[in-house]
């Protein structure tokens, strides 16, 4: 009888591992993996499938057979061991921390530890077990179903729970940290998160880089500056660029050049994209799409132009930058030594920010490079040898190309209270050795 009371227990604690397992299994498992699962032709896949489609089903369904089981084997355990030792409240107490102990360790931790690191193995092979439970217990999981209800209409929840950018973000930092993907995958799939949240000025080349020409201009220099610059497309303004009338194709104008035409007017083409620089990216990206353009033009709202915009920078914010045999490599950021730099006018404020810690909002600043930021700060146009202080760096201009910063360079110094900290246990250190002398 003895041998009898030992060998169910150890069946039910070996049911109990089943269920633990299972069920981390099945929850380890996404929803992506499962519809892999449910196109193959092995039945157990399928069936598996088919379990993790009605998940919430299937964990009551394992939570049922687990607490039959482990129920079971605390019940057992007690009436072997009232059998075995006389005295009712030892054996009880006996019985508690033997069936505990037991389940923990073979029924809870091993099985569990063991599905969270091959889960889809567990999940196939478990998979028939489940199923047939699933339909025996489905009366009581019906029940059990309108009981979830009630509770979730008695304890709804508040607030939004659409998922943000930031929790996608985290999730994708925990697949990489996994190793379930390489960085350069993180990192697209981050930008792709955040493309929608970024707008045109975000992305636009400033007004003092653009290269455009006046509809007057002969075709011989606009000749000279396609090859000069390496562009396909060129803005053409009437005036001033505050009024471009049209963008000038190289394709369309070398055939026309060739061709004998003599006029920027006639080679150009008039349509024109115009979007303010709060433009969701994402947006003219369609428009531009829709349109068969390759440039837009930034407008401010006192109508001046502001900056433009390519179909080349907006997947650059997707993809990161982009090279052709025409740009000039740059390095934005060179280290001259552990605490100087030299940083390129065109680098961006918020970039600027990061690399050297700053605690402040760029966005409290109008500027978006580094070239604005200065100026914005010294409140005039800079000069070459200009010099300042902002927060612990100190910062002085190195070269002015048409009234805007080339580059600069920055020199990180200690912190205040850094400087004030080891002042005060310098003096510390002095009154502490003074004050030994006294007593000595």
């Amino acid at each position: 009888m003895d041998l009898f009371y030992i060998l169910a227990i150890f069946a039910l604690v070996i049911l109990s591992a089943f269920f633990s397992a299972a069920e981390t299994a099945y929850s380890s498992i996404t929803r992506v993996r499962f519809k892999a699962m449910a196109e193959s032709k092995s039945k157990r896949q399928v069936w598996a499938a088919a379990l993790g489609e009605n998940f919430e089903k299937l964990i009551t369904t394992i939570l049922i057979g687990n607490n039959i089981v482990n129920i079971g084997a605390a019940t057992l355990a007690t009436l072997f061991f009232t059998r075995v030792i006389e005295d009712a409240t030892i054996a009880g107490t006996v019985s508690t921390i033997a069936i505990t102990l037991i389940v923990l360790f073979v029924g809870e931790v091993a099985p569990k530890t063991l599905a969270k690191r091959n889960p889809e193995p567990i999940a196939i092979f478990s998979a028939p077990l489940i199923l047939f439970l699933y339909y025996l217990f489905y009366p009581m999981n019906w029940i059990l179903g309108l009981w979830q209800k009630l509770l979730t209409k008695i304890f709804k929840k508040k607030g939004d729970t659409a998922i943000t950018d930031e929790v996608l973000i985290t999730y994708v930092d925990e697949a990489e940290d996994s190793g379930e993907i390489d960085a350069e995958e993180s990192e697209l799939i981050k930008s792709a998160i955040e493309f929608d949240d970024l707008t045109v000025e975000d992305a636009l080349t400033p007004r003092v880089d653009i290269v455009a020409v006046d509809v007057t201009t002969p075709v011989d220099k606009v000749l000279d500056i396609f090859r000069e610059t390496g562009y396909s497309r060129i803005p053409v303004y009437k005036g001033n660029i505050d009024n471009i009338i049209g963008i000038l194709n190289e394709k369309d104008f070398y055939k026309l050049y060739m061709d004998g035409q003599k006029k920027i007017r006639n080679m150009m083409s008039k349509e024109v994209v115009l979007v303010p620089p709060s433009t969701k990216i994402s947006d003219l990206l369609k428009r531009l799409q829709k349109g068969k353009m390759h440039i837009a033009i930034v407008i401010s709202e006192f109508g001046g132009t502001m900056g433009i915009i390519t179909l080349e920078d907006i997947l650059e914010e997707l993809v990161g930058e982009i090279w052709d045999e025409h740009d000039e490599i740059e390095e934005p950021v060179k280290k001259i030594s552990d605490t100087e730099y030299e940083i390129a006018g065109q680098y961006s404020v918020d970039d600027f920010f990061d690399l050297f810690e700053i605690d402040r909002d760029p966005d409290d600043y109008d500027s978006v490079t580094i070239s604005g930021f200065v100026g914005e700060i010294l409140d005039r146009t800079p000069q070459e040898n200009d010099t300042l202080s902002f927060d612990n760096l100190f910062i002085k201009v190195l070269k002015v190309e048409y009234n805007r910063i080339a580059s600069i360079y920055v020199k990180v110094n200690k912190k205040q209270e850094d400087e004030e900290l080891n002042e005060g246990l310098l003096l510390r250190g002095l009154k502490s050795s003074s004050d030994e002398e006294s007593e000595e």
